[in-house]
């Protein structure tokens, strides 16, 4: 034996007496978790049959959309089936439609670039490939007035291609863009092969007013009313006209199978149900899961269900209160709430600080939330940067939403099945599946869900929204 530790040592050592004591210890910690706001925030629907069904009135002047451009070995090109979303080819053959595709060629423009001006003779069909646009006009006071910004998919002056009437804005590059061009000589030159060709496209043209005219505003078969007559007039006869085919949303589903050996839940089971957590964290990442498939999922994810006329583009790249106004111009009717990333927030509050206009913030349960015209703005991590949700720090560009919320608003709603069989959380199951001849016990989480917009103008975003701006401010 050590004589000299003997010798040191005058008290029982720390290192020692600690195996004797009780350690507090923590519940398993998950940085992958977050608030999830947007599931707190959406008003939930209880659905029958797991389908939710969206009856509209019916819609006769369909809302031109946006058409997809593809990029192949660095070249521009637009699919046939596409160009059937500019109003002017509605009623082409898919013989035409195939050729007018064959006769675009790419013109590059640079930033501040005018490509038309404002009463010059249209002559062209330009549809966006690459980068931004703004369409101005001049006001009765000499002032510049911004009518759009267009982008990527967007499309202007293919009414010029039959009348050759001036162009009623000025057009200017934004950023390096690139543009297919359908020019008006190969135009003509492929009408004149075929005159039915012309006859439909004229035919288009010219009862595009008497097509409106049966619809509202927003492109559905109007309800015909009479007001402010005098004496025994006629008065309209009207109904309300339904599609008869409306759209609906199945739940989706989100399910694992959880495994845990008996002797970890045998021997294993004090001071924490190592059952009871391994559960807590499995749901903790489904529901991660439910958030993203809200946002981004391809069949009913908000950013895949907004209508073309509500998709806007920042005016300087950054978001400026100016485009948060933009958006709120466009769910003006009782809009819920921003959603956007942490660091669009930050980029948003940089804007603001530069302009003098510092947002306001609530409070909404226990948590702070910076607000926009008293609209609270909510962060969420699953509206992605370049594909990325990571809160560090990188440069790219993403969306911000702004949606109405609620079923008798009309506006965004979450989706799911209460009552299902062996419940544990609304519409989420757990249930035994058995014990395998190692000793693993297996258990089956099924969580059913999924979100609709119920009118067109209840969800709007601002795209493209560059995050990585700051300013730079004089040092004294």
């Amino acid at each position: 034996m050590n004589s000299d530790l003997l010798k040191d040592q005058e008290s029982l050592s720390t290192k020692v007496a600690r195996n004797l004591a009780t350690t507090t210890k923590s519940l398993p910690m998950m940085e992958a978790i977050t608030p999830r706001w947007i599931l707190q925030f959406l008003p939930w629907v209880q659905v029958n049959s797991g389908t939710y069904r969206v009856n509209r009135i019916k819609v006769l002047f369909k809302e031109e959309g946006k058409v997809h451009v593809t990029q192949t070995d660095g070249e521009f090109n637009v699919a046939a089936d596409q160009l059937r979303k500019i109003p002017l080819f509605y009623n082409a053959t898919d013989e035409e439609i195939e050729q007018l595709a064959n006769e675009f060629t790419v013109e590059q423009y640079e930033r501040d670039q005018v490509i038309i001006n404002e009463g010059a003779s249209g002559n062209k069909l330009f549809l966006i490939a690459n980068g931004a646009v703004e369409a101005t006009t001049t006001g009765d006071r000499g002032q510049k007035l911004q009518l759009a910004i267009l982008s990527i998919g967007d499309f202007f002056g293919e009414f010029a291609l039959l009348d050759n009437k001036p162009c009623t804005a000025t057009i200017t590059a934004l950023s390096t863009c690139s543009i297919l061009t359908l020019d008006q000589a190969k135009f003509e030159a492929l009408i004149r092969q075929k005159p039915e060709f012309r006859k439909r496209l004229e035919y288009t043209v010219q009862n595009k007013d008497e097509w409106k005219s049966k619809v509202n505003e927003h492109g559905e078969h109007k309800i015909s009313i009479q007001s402010g007559h005098k004496g025994e007039c006629i008065l309209p006869e009207t109904f309300a006209d339904y599609i008869e085919e409306p759209q609906e949303y199945p739940l989706s589903i989100v399910q694992t199978v959880l495994k845990i050996h008996t002797r970890v839940t045998d021997l294993y089971n004090d001071p924490i149900d190592q059952l009871k957590e391994q559960v807590r964290l499995t749901v903790e990442a489904m529901k991660e899961k439910q958030e993203w498939e809200l946002i981004n999922n391809k069949d009913f994810g908000l950013l895949h269900s907004l209508a073309p006329s509500m998709r806007l583009q920042p005016r300087y790249g950054p978001p400026t209160p100016d485009d948060m106004d933009e958006l709120l111009s466009r769910v003006w009717k009782k809009p819920a709430l921003f959603l956007a990333h942490p660091k669009a927030i930050a980029a948003f509050g940089r804007e603001c600080t530069k302009r003098g206009v510092p947002p306001t913030t609530v409070t909404l349960q226990g948590s702070p939330f910076m607000t926009w015209r008293g609209v609270p703005i909510v962060p969420c991590n699953k509206l992605m940067v370049n594909g990325k949700s990571k809160s560090g720090s990188y440069v790219g560009t993403t969306s911000i939403l702004l949606m109405r919320l609620g079923e008798q608003e009309q506006g965004v709603i979450g989706l799911h099945q209460a009552g299902i069989t062996d419940e544990i959380l609304p519409s989420l199951s757990l249930r035994r599946m058995g014990i395998d001849n190692k000793a693993l016990a297996s258990y089956l989480l099924t969580l059913y869900f999924s979100v609709a917009v119920l009118t067109d103008e209840a969800l709007a975003s601002l795209d493209n929204v560059e995050v990585g701006f700051y300013h730079n401010y004089p040092m004294y």
